[in-house]
C-alpha cells in the first residue's frame, strides 16, 4: 500500500546538512512535498511554530539543543505540538538509548545508517497505527506498544510510579488521552 504524503508537512531537525539531504530526498521519493528543515533543536522549535508540521523527524545528537531536550520540551501537555508523531534518528542504538527514547515519548526510533525502507516503515507506522496518548505522574506521550514477548513496556508500581522501562504491566493510574 502506498501512502499519500503530499498533504503532510514534515519537519526535519538534523545538524548534518548531508543527512538532511538524504532524509529530504527519501521523503520526496515517497511523495512528500512539504518538508521544512532545521539544523538544531532550537531552530527546530522555532520552525515548528512557523510550519505547523504533521510529523517530526529529528536527530538525537545535535548542538545547542539536542533531540532528547527538544522532545522533553514538546511532550508537555500544554505544548500545542504535544501530540505530534516523533521519529528519532540516531547512530546510538544501545538498549539504554531505546529505553530513554520510550521514556521521552518518541513514537519511532530509526537507526543510522538509515534506509529508504526503514524510514518509510516508521512514517507508515505513525500514520496507519496512531496511538492514544497517556499521562502519568512521570510520563506524557504515546501509549506503548506490546513488545514481542507480550509484556508491556510499563513497569507497574505504586500509584504515580509507572514508567516505561521494558518490562511489567501498565499501572492502574494511567489515563488514556486522545
Amino acid at each position: 500500500m502506498s501512502l499519500d504524503l503530499a498533504s503532510l508537512t514534515f519537519l526535519l531537525v538534523e545538524d548534518s546538512a548531508y543527512m538532511r539531504t538524504i532524509l529530504r530526498t527519501m521523503l520526496q521519493g515517497f511523495g512528500a512535498r512539504r518538508i521544512v528543515e532545521a539544523e538544531d533543536g532550537a531552530s527546530g522549535l522555532e520552525a515548528m511554530d512557523r510550519a505547523n508540521p504533521d510529523i517530526l523527524i529529528l536527530d538525537w545528537v545535535m548542538p545547542i539543543l539536542d533531540g532528547a531536550d527538544m522532545v522533553r520540551m514538546i511532550r508537555s501537555p500544554n505544548n500545542p505540538f504535544a501530540y505530534i508523531p516523533i521519529i528519532m534518528v540516531t547512530a546510538h542504538t544501545e538498549r539504554s538509548r531505546i529505553v530513554e527514547a520510550r521514556r521521552l515519548g518518541v513514537h519511532e526510533l530509526l537507526s543510522k545508517p538509515i534506509s529508504a525502507k526503514s524510514l518509510y516503515q516508521r512514517v507508515s507506522s505513525v500514520i496507519l497505527h496512531p496511538r492514544d496518548f497517556i499521562k502519568t505522574a512521570t510520563y506524557f506521550g504515546p501509549a506503548p506498544r506490546e513488545i514481542r514477548n507480550r509484556q508491556k513496556i510499563w513497569q507497574g508500581g505504586p500509584p504515580g510510579q509507572g514508567q516505561p522501562d521494558g518490562a511489567g504491566e501498565a499501572p492502574e493510574n494511567v489515563t488514556a488521552i486522545g
